[in-house]
């Protein structure tokens, strides 16, 4: 049992539960929202938490493949996020739905509006980041890994279970803080351990100071594919629609973009100095944990160590109520309405529970990431990015539904025929299901014109 990182969470937690106090409301949009008064400060530091939650993934990463982790989860996530900035955040606060699902019932109707909650609620399950609370649990207070999945959980539900998402956002606030202030404690000590900078870059295999990392292209480039669903990330659009104006969605965005550079340089770094101080480390994925217990005093050591759960349970805050107000406000009979607040408590607990089982029965951060992550983002991203467009640029309501359902589908059943040997036709799952998508759209916009006996030819109509 390791005395001051127990002490450093118990003060952690008690924080959270005293912000948890202060934000209790009894109004369902202040609940959900915030009021939609959320300024660009508090904006861009729930977005900036929520957004980096699976630091012990990037620690691994960079151990292993070195510069690569930015090639892989930075650039590809900044070129997503600028594009949401540019092409959507503003438009998603000027609308007047409150969730994507709403969104696609306003555009699609009620069906495919049910069949999006259902996604999103999936994808917002925070099973991995529950996984990685009860991995540092195990690692630091040798809790065994269930039971820390199972408490870190059980906390977690009940410290936004009042305030809601001004919870959530004050949470972030301390989490924002605590995240940076860890790895510019870690990084100037491990350099100093090293030698300096140059000492760094010489110490390091060949193959870390590429941007590949020695990984194939292919490997690298699937990313960029993959990192699209930022453009249907729900916590996105959670931020935007609480957002007191359009203009601070779309800049705090930008500003959030400059924030995940910054942290990554700090992430990236200390996995390469982890790697040059503990060079045969077991499991790189505690790389983060070995550097701090190396380099630092039990006291700042346990500030690193609060640091580190801050930066994943962030995440786990966020998805957690993201998901339980989506089951409880989009999910909710409308003869039940009036009761989301209660109903929203109540899937709290439930998707907690669901978190949970998740993490425990799939054990791998990058699995759950990777198979919800496929299903979910071919299914609503062609759909929801056109929802916001013209609606002549839509699909019909029914071909949204069979998009919807069939791009989902589809990726779950290439996942199930993966094994050993890679994926059918080894492609990634994403790819044929977001196929279906786009063949389903372009049908959906031809056929009414050939069934009506006007096809266009060199930009003219002919019957």
């Amino acid at each position: 049992m390791n005395l001051p990182v127990l002490v450093g969470l118990v003060l952690y937690g008690a924080v959270l539960l005293v912000l948890d106090r202060k934000s209790r409301t009894a109004q369902l949009l202040d609940y959900l929202l915030a009021g939609r008064r959320l300024t660009l400060v508090p904006f861009v530091a729930t977005l900036v938490a929520t957004w980096y939650g699976g630091v012990l993934g990037v620690g691994e990463f960079s151990y292993r493949y070195g510069l690569a982790n930015w090639m892989v989860f930075g650039v590809p996530y900044y070129l997503a996020a600028l594009l949401f900035a540019f092409g959507l955040a503003a438009r998603v606060r000027a609308s007047a739905v409150l969730s994507i699902p709403e969104q696609l019932k306003a555009s699609y109707g009620p069906t495919t509006a049910r069949v999006g909650a259902v996604l999103v609620l999936l994808m917002a399950t925070p099973a991995a980041y529950t996984l990685m609370l009860g991995q540092l649990l195990e690692v630091y207070l040798g809790v065994p890994r269930h039971l820390g999945v199972v408490g870190a959980t059980a906390f977690t539900v009940f410290s936004v279970m009042f305030g809601g998402f001004r919870t959530v956002v004050r949470a972030n606030l301390v989490q924002f803080v605590l995240m940076y202030a860890a790895f510019l404690l870690i990084l100037p000590t491990a350099l100093a351990q090293i030698g300096g900078w140059a000492a760094l870059w010489n110490a390091l295999p060949a193959s870390h100071k590429t941007l590949t990392g020695g990984l194939p292209l292919q490997a690298i480039a699937v990313w960029y594919v993959i990192a699209l669903q930022t453009l249907v990330e729900p916590s996105f659009y959670q931020r935007c629609y609480a957002a007191s104006t359009p203009r601070v969605a779309r800049v705090g965005v930008l500003l959030s973009v400059l924030f995940w550079v910054l942290f990554d340089f700090l992430t990236t770094f200390s996995g390469l100095a982890a790697r040059v101080l503990v060079p045969n480390l077991a499991d790189p994925g505690l790389a983060y944990p070995a550097l701090g217990n190396l380099l630092l005093s039990p006291w700042l050591n346990a500030v690193f160590a609060v640091g580190l759960f801050a930066t994943v349970s962030s995440t786990a805050h966020s998805y957690l109520f993201l998901a339980a107000s989506t089951a409880g406000h989009d999910l909710l009979p409308p003869q039940a309405r009036g009761w989301e607040r209660l109903w929203v408590g109540v899937c709290l607990v439930m998707v907690g529970a669901i978190a949970s089982l998740l993490a425990l029965s799939l054990g791998s951060v990058v699995l759950i990431w990777h198979h919800l992550g496929s299903i979910v983002t071919s299914a609503l991203l062609v759909p929801l990015v056109l929802a916001h467009g013209p609606a002549r640029r839509r699909y019909s309501p029914r071909g949204a539904l069979v998009a919807v359902l069939g791009s989902a589908a589809g990726a779950a059943w290439w996942i199930l025929q993966g094994g050993e040997g890679g994926y059918p036709l080894n492609l990634e799952p994403i790819f044929p299901a977001l196929a279906w998508s786009l063949l389903v759209w372009l049908a959906d916009r031809w056929l009414p014109k050939v069934r009506s006996g006007f096809i266009p030819v060199g930009g003219r109509s002919q019957p």
